[in-house]
């Protein structure tokens, strides 16, 4: 059940979706789409689309000039 496990709740496609209803109404959907776009680096094993989807996490969700910019410790 979803509520006895967060991993369970994001490996469940309908789960995910709700946490990311939730975190559009909190203004932090960016969250999810950073996490997103990182597990589909990880299943990545091509050098030239790691490089540039590694570029892209950067630019749209690293980056200060980033309209979806994450909060990242230092």
């Amino acid at each position: 059940s979803w509520a006895s496990s967060f991993e369970k709740l994001m490996k469940n496609p309908a789960g995910r979706n709700v946490f990311r209803e939730f975190l559009r109404t909190e203004y932090s959907e960016e969250n999810i789409l950073f996490w997103l776009a990182c597990e589909e680096l990880k299943k990545d094993h091509a050098k030239h689309s790691i490089d540039e989807k590694t570029r892209m996490i950067y630019e749209d969700y690293v980056s200060i000039l980033s309209p979806k910019e994450v909060s990242l410790d230092s």
